[in-house]
């Protein structure tokens, strides 16, 4: 059997990598495939901690993380696009230009 503590490894160092990528990626595509790393990390941790006490509620709570993560995509897309058709770019530092 793997140890507990090799999943939390696992969630933590994936975690800290999607922390990493949306401190510093400017790209609006990177930015989001970077909170699905976070994302992931957190239904990492919640079937490691279902799977020790023994309960389903865990991977229940992670389907409905992953969900989640299917809507964020679906609405990142659309913001994309829209980034792309004003500014032909997916830098998502000139969306400071998009204020009133």
């Amino acid at each position: 059997m793997v140890p507990m503590e090799y999943y939390l490894l696992l969630s933590a160092a994936v975690f800290c990598i999607g922390v990493f990528g949306v401190l510093t990626r400017r790209s609006a595509l990177l930015f989001l495939m970077s909170v699905e790393l976070m994302l992931n990390a957190a239904g990492i941790n919640l079937v490691a901690f279902s799977w020790f006490h023994g309960n389903l509620s865990g991977q229940a709570f992670t389907l409905f993380v992953m969900a989640l993560a299917a809507a964020e995509v679906a609405v990142g897309l659309g913001i994309i696009l829209t980034l792309y058709r004003n500014f032909d770019d997916i830098d998502v530092t000139n969306a400071t230009t998009m204020r009133w």
